[in-house]
């Protein structure tokens, strides 16, 4: 499926449909895709480049936002809400500082975890997590827990109500966010750090950890292949340990997803078997999907990819039971669908009617005319993910009795193992065939929207206005696209582009480049007003395709007119002949096969072995006079040049 941007940063809203927004000035681009009728429909701005956010979802189905992307590395301090009912963003009180790669975690009271993100190249990360708290529109600081942590952590609540970090790190810990926070360690992992590896929880305080490598996250010297072993740990036992489970059949993978599925296996998709950074091109893409059954421990391989997808790709469990499966810095704008076997296996059982909304510990009907045959109910919180983690997703299987009609479900008591929010309400039968889901609301109650913040009056000696809402900011218009775009091959390795910068309120501008003139991924960034930019690394031989658009806080324009540039040597003149004139001189003659050169190198020799340069003529010569040719046998031959480098010579002459 061919789809407007690359997918980075994916979330199943309770609509049924999937908010997506793509990568780098691209960020504030949300599109709403409806998997019913497989369109994308562009939604409303946030306000703020929210590529490199965190996310997860508020009980009230609305879906909370922090951090972003000013530069890598630099992060926004923005947190917004979404609320996907009325289309519409709302922007909170800032964080305490920038975020870039932090992680959102549902609280079981409602509020919302904020963790890690780099502030800038010169702070670092942010060392000190933050609680949105719902109820009074405002942050808590964790100042007691301050701990400099990596990208995205892998945050799961516990059922002792604290925060669990599985990773990437060796050393897994707990949150306690009460207070001001305090961190307690709980176990060290077998393998040690999981850069890029993902975790699951995969049951109630279950987690399964699976791949990723100790190379540093960007590291571009690393030989260690990624691994393939996984390990789980179960936060109810009295003695907290990790241990390895079965390993991944197919072999080590980093920069992969991992995905909850409808029967509460876990589908691993996508990512790269070898040492490459993030950023490259990899040698080995993971193509093939495996499925871990936690009954068993062991791993199937399943169906492969049709496209690379690993930094940047994500994937989300759709309420019909697929999977979806999208985007990667080398997946391009495309997206695909997964169907698990289980859709394989016969008829469907169908839910024809459940609550939208039940309150903990109740118990409730779902009317289903295959009651007799299911044998499992699962409840899947809906998935918010980006870079390899899902912040959403988790399992709850309630208790359940066959009913006339229907089955009578007892929803699950315990916040700390179901946080308040949206899930997807899933019965299997015994051939272990999901529904379509009916998407719930745990939590009894709608909680009231989150409000629009609003600053807080100068003091006067008069009584203190009642405050009025902020109102949203205008919209910033988009840029005009740049124009006049073209490029020249200004060596072997690299090439200089040009354009005409059209726009008057531009941010920068975003350079992009393809060598098949069709799939384009971004090379660049630059600043406002600069209309140049030097592509360097590049491939003799090789034709690169290039296109710019500019954007601001508004959005990107269109792209500029397509360049496209060859790094390769001219083609070599030929028919070259000699002719002696008078006085000795010599006269001589070739034809040009070439477009792309600068000039012809003129080379002279004495033995017909070593040769010397006499002259570099201009563009299109043909022609060159040797007017202190030597006496006796003379020979000649010609190259034509261009920054990249010489052409093969042309024929050997010879004077008598």
């Amino acid at each position: 499926m061919a789809w407007p941007y690359m997918a980075v940063h994916a979330h199943l809203l309770p609509t049924g449909e999937v908010i997506w927004w793509p990568q780098f000035s691209y960020g504030d681009n949300p599109t709403l895709w409806n998997p019913s009728t497989n369109t994308n429909t562009a939604t409303t701005h946030a306000g703020a480049n929210i590529f490199c956010s965190g996310h997860a979802f508020l009980a009230n189905g609305q879906l909370f936002v922090a951090g972003g992307h000013v530069n890598n590395f630099v992060g926004l301090p923005n947190a917004y809400t979404y609320d996907p009912l009325n289309d519409t963003w709302t922007r909170l009180p800032d964080m305490n500082n920038g975020r870039w790669y932090p992680t959102s975690t549902t609280l079981p009271n409602g509020d919302m975890l904020i963790i890690s993100g780099w502030i800038d190249t010169t702070q670092g990360v942010n060392v000190e997590p933050q609680v949105w708290q719902t109820a009074t529109v405002s942050w808590r600081n964790l100042s007691a827990a301050h701990l400099a942590l990596k990208f995205y952590p892998f945050m799961h609540v516990a059922p002792n109500g604290k925060v669990f970090c599985a990773g990437p790190s060796q050393i897994t810990r707990y949150l306690d966010v009460t207070g001001t926070g305090a961190w307690t360690t709980v176990a060290n992992s077998n393998y040690g750090t999981r850069n890029w590896g993902s975790t699951v929880m995969y049951d109630e305080g279950k987690v399964l950890m699976m791949g990723g490598s100790p190379c540093g996250f960007y590291a571009t010297n690393c030989t260690t292949y990624p691994t393939a072993t996984a390990e789980i740990i179960d936060l109810k036992s009295p003695n907290l340990a990790w241990s390895y489970t079965g390993s991944m059949v197919m072999g080590g993978r980093k920069l992969h997803n991992a995905t909850l599925l409808a029967d509460g296996k876990v589908l691993v998709t996508g990512g790269i078997r070898g040492t490459e950074d993030p950023n490259t091109r990899p040698s080995n893409p993971a193509y093939e999907s495996e499925m871990w059954d936690p009954a068993t421990g062991t791993w199937t391989t399943m169906a492969s990819l049709s496209k690379t997808r690993s930094y940047h790709s994500i994937a989300l469990l759709l309420p019909d039971g697929r999977v979806l499966s999208a985007g990667g810095t080398f997946g391009g704008t495309s997206a695909e669908i997964y169907s698990p076997p289980y859709l394989f296996r016969g008829a469907r059982p169908t839910i024809t009617s459940a609550p939208t909304s039940i309150g903990y510990g109740q118990s409730f009907f779902v009317r289903t005319p295959n009651a007799t045959s299911i044998t499992k109910v699962t409840l899947i919180a809906l998935g918010s993910v980006t870079h390899g983690f899902n912040m959403g997703q988790r399992i709850c299987r309630p208790l359940f009795s066959q009913a006339i009609g229907g089955l009578n479900v007892t929803a699950p008591s315990n916040p700390n193992t179901t946080p308040p929010g949206y899930y997807m309400l899933f019965i299997l039968n015994s051939n272990g065939v999901p529904s379509v889901a009916n998407i719930v609301q745990i939590n009894g109650t709608t909680p009231s929207p989150t409000p629009t913040p609003t600053p807080t009056p100068t003091p006067t000696p008069t009584p203190t206005p009642t405050p009025t809402p902020t109102p949203t900011p205008t919209r910033t218009a988009t840029p005009v696209a740049p124009s006049n775009l073209t490029g020249t091959a200004a060596s072997a390795s690299s090439i200089s582009l040009s354009w005409t910068d059209s726009s008057s309120n531009e941010t920068g501008f975003t350079i992009q480049r393809s060598t098949d003139g069709r799939s384009f991924g971004d090379v660049a960034t630059v600043g406002a007003n600069v209309t140049t930019f030097s592509d360097t690394g590049l491939v003799t031989s090789t034709t690169y395709s290039y296109r710019v658009s500019a954007f601001n806080s508004g959005g990107s324009s269109a792209y500029s007119n397509t360049a496209t540039v060859a790094v390769v040597v001219p083609a070599a003149p030929t028919d070259l002949t000699a002719m002696v004139r008078k006085k000795g001189h010599v006269t001589l003659n070739w034809k040009d096969n070439a477009d792309n050169e600068t000039g012809f190198q003129v080379e002279r020799s004495t033995n017909g072995t070593v040769f010397t340069v006499i002259a570099t003529t201009a563009v299109n010569t043909t022609k060159y006079k040797d007017a202190k040719a030597k006496a006796g046998q003379t020979y000649y031959r010609v190259a034509a040049k261009n920054n990249v480098g010489l052409s093969n010579y042309s024929n050997i002459v010879t004077t008598p």
